[in-house]
This record gives C-alpha cells, sequence and structure tokens, in this order.
C-alpha cells in the first residue's frame, strides 16, 4: 500500500487542488479530478441522511448512467439546506466545468464540505474552475493537491494506492473528521481504477467494498449530509481483472482510507476497533458494534485509558440482536473481562495505555463476524465541535 499516491496513481487521470478563495485562510479549496479514458466507466454510494445537499441530489441524478468525465469537489461550504438556489449553483458548476473540458454537465459530479446553509461564493467557484483546470496534471503532486483541496477540519490529507500484479491498479482519497458514521457514505472519498470494468460491475463492486470498510467506521454516529463515495474507472492499462480479483484490491485500498480516517478523526486519542464475533448474523454484529461504538460512556471511559467493561455490557445489551449474558465474552486488548454472566479476569490486567484498543464481543450464539471501527470521546472533540460555525 502506497499512501504517497492517490487518484492520480492510476493510468487515465489528471487531478489538482488550488486555492479559488473559497475559505478565507488562503487554503487549498477547489479540487478536480478528470477520467481521459479510454473508458468513463463510474458509480457512486452516497449518504442516507434524508436531508441531502444540493450536490448529492445532482450527483445522484448524473452517475444514474455509470458514467462520469469529472468530478468537481469544494471545501469551504456544504451547499446544504440552501434550497432551489443551492441547486442551481451546483448545476451551474457542473456546467462550467463541462464547457472548460469540452464534455456534458450530465458527465460531472459534484461534492461540496464545509459548513452547512450558507451558499457558495459562485464568482469563485467559477473562476476557481477555469484555473483548476489549467492545473491538472497526472504527477504525484497533482494528486496529493487534490486530496489536500477538500480538507476542512482534517490535519492531513489521505491517500493511498495500490497496484495489482498483472499491471492494473486503484488509488484515492478521503477526507473527513467529523460527522462520520455508517449508512454510506461518511465522507467525500474519489476513488479511481485504470481497469477495464463496466459501470454495472463498478457500482456492484463498489457497493461489496463500502459495505466492509467505509460503512464500518462510526465516530460519532452522526450521518453527514454530502457523503459521497465516487469510482471511476479508465480502462487505462488495458487489463481485465477478474470481478472478485478487482472487489479484493477496492475494499483494500478503501480498508487503508478508512483507517486514516479514523486516526485523523476529530480530537481522536485512541483508535477503538471492537468486533463481534459468533453473533446470529452479519447485520446483528455490526448493531451490536455500532451501538457500542456510539455509547458515549464507552467512549469516555476509552478516553480515560479505563478498561470498565460494565459499560460495553451495559451498551450491547440496548442492541435488538440475539444476545445471552450467561455465554457471553467480553475482551479488552486480549485480557478476559467478563465471561459468561460473570466478571472475569481483574479489569486492571488490561492495557490501554497505548493509542490502539481492541475491544472483542463474543457472542457465542451464531457463526456470524463484523468489526466496527470507532474513536474515543476527548476534550478536543466536544471544543473543536462547539465552536465550529464561529
Amino acid at each position: 500500500m502506497n499512501r504517497n499516491k492517490g487518484v492520480t496513481g492510476p493510468q487515465g487521470f489528471r487531478a489538482a487542488g488550488i486555492a479559488a478563495g473559497i475559505k478565507e485562510s488562503g487554503a487549498l479549496d477547489l479540487t478536480l479530478v478528470v477520467n481521459d479514458g479510454p473508458q468513463d466507466s463510474a458509480a457512486g454510494v452516497f449518504t442516507t441522511n434524508k436531508v441531502k445537499a444540493a450536490p448529492v441530489l445532482w450527483s445522484q441524478q448524473v452517475i444514474q448512467s455509470r458514467r462520469l468525465t469529472a468530478v468537481v469537489l469544494n471545501s469551504g461550504g456544504a451547499n446544504a439546506c440552501t434550497g432551489p438556489e443551492g441547486f442551481q449553483d451546483t448545476h451551474a458548476t457542473a456546467e462550467k466545468v463541462a464547457e472548460v473540458l469540452g464534455t456534458g454537465a450530465v458527465d460531472v459530479a459534484v461534492c461540496s464540505t464545509g459548513l452547512i446553509g450558507e451558499r457558495l461564493p459562485m464568482d469563485k467557484i467559477l473562476t476557481g474552475v477555469e484555473n483548476v483546470v489549467k492545473a491538472l496534471d497526472s504527477s504525484v503532486e497533482a494528486g496529493l493537491n487534490a486530496a489536500t483541496g477538500v480538507m476542512t477540519t482534517d490535519s492531513r490529507p489521505k491517500q493511498s494506492w495500490k497496484a495489482s500484479a498483472d499491471g492494473w491498479s486503484v488509488g484515492g482519497f478521503v477526507k473527513g473528521a467529523g460527522m462520520l458514521a455508517p449508512n454510506m457514505a461518511t465522507m467525500l472519498s474519489v476513488i479511481t481504477t485504470d481497469a477495464k470494468i463496466s459501470g454495472e460491475s463498478l457500482d456492484k463492486a463498489l457497493r461489496l467494498a463500502t459495505g466492509r470498510t467505509f460503512d464500518r467506521l462510526d465516530v460519532d454516529g452522526g450521518t453527514s449530509t454530502n457523503d459521497t463515495v465516487l469510482v471511476l474507472a479508465s480502462g487505462a492499462s488495458g487489463v481485465e481483472p477478474s470481478f472478485e480479483d478487482f472487489v479484493a484490491l477496492l475494499t483494500e485500498v478503501s480498508a487503508d482510507l478508512v483507517k486514516q480516517l479514523q486516526g485523523d478523526a476529530e480530537g481522536v486519542t485512541k483508535e477503538i476497533s471492537i468486533t463481534v464475533k459468533q453473533a446470529a448474523s452479519e447485520a446483528e454484529a455490526v448493531l451490536i458494534g455500532r451501538t457500542v461504538a456510539e455509547d458515549n460512556l464507552v467512549k469516555t471511559a476509552l478516553f480515560g485509558s479505563d478498561p470498565n467493561w460494565g459499560r460495553i455490557a451495559m451498551a450491547l445489551g440496548r442492541a435488538d440482536a440475539e444476545i445471552d449474558p450467561d455465554v457471553l465474552q467480553i475482551l479488552i486488548n486480549g485480557v478476559s473481562l467478563y465471561r459468561n454472566g460473570t466478571r472475569d479476569r481483574d479489569r486492571s490486567e488490561a492495557d490501554l495505555s497505548g493509542r490502539e484498543i481492541e475491544i472483542v464481543i463474543d457472542l457465542n450464539v451464531g457463526d456470524a463476524e463484523a468489526t466496527v471501527l470507532t474513536t474515543d470521546l476527548s476534550h478536543d472533540y466536544v471544543e473543536e465541535n462547539s465552536a465550529y460555525s464561529s
């Protein structure tokens, strides 16, 4: 896995990230990713929040054709809850990109991230589109700039790339630090591949991959209005992998991006994995893992490096799933603290002083398993989110 490469790692793609003046800080805030082909297959998954931002509504429409030429993304404003005017702004952005690239607006997806409820400065966006097209390049630096241009409260850009043994590859970037929860997606992400694959297969592969990666990260239970994951295929490698091989590499790159999201979540001091084993079904394993992941009492205990297994038992017991406390086992960092209805080893034996914490919940009621990733609830998380709009 190579984190120095991202969307420009696969053949057939150019990208750029520039400062268009959307952010008062002067930071990079406008990103463009272009698929030069010869293929233009694409697929996307979007937030399930009923309050969807204008760019989500637009991109959901255009992705139905299973093809895209470009994705334009801005940070510094979500363009969510902005009414019909906000949708018109998204449409105008897509039309401007299409005009400069010589394609159609229906071939351009749009993504936005930032504060909800404010109109975007369209004069800066439209001028920025002209400038970002001029900056397009297939270099590693261009890919990094693209990953940087979508950052909000992220402390660093997040990208990943990996090549297969037979000459095709998958690369991508992702942004997100707060308002992260499952229900597809959990942030903004653009993934590229130079494999030859149809739009229909790409859509199926993306849903399989995100179901096991992006949908298993739950920082705070907040499903955003703007969450989008897009994958574009250029076919430039000339290689058509098996569907199984493609899903495997797409999943691997997606998992790496998700791990980076977890490590850069707002206020994070602990990176926590919750594995639920021997559940009645995978869906119930995920449900239990998410219930524990979102529990504030669990998250604050872990912030304090306190192996308080009682809070975990309390949280999982709230899940609408098959649970028998008399056969249940809870382990923290490899130490069994609860087993078969009562305490097991002394909680002081579990060392939580490090950054990585592994919780294993063995239900002993079935044969399904799932892992959910989360973080602790720290002072910094509260401070950062209490002043987000000020």
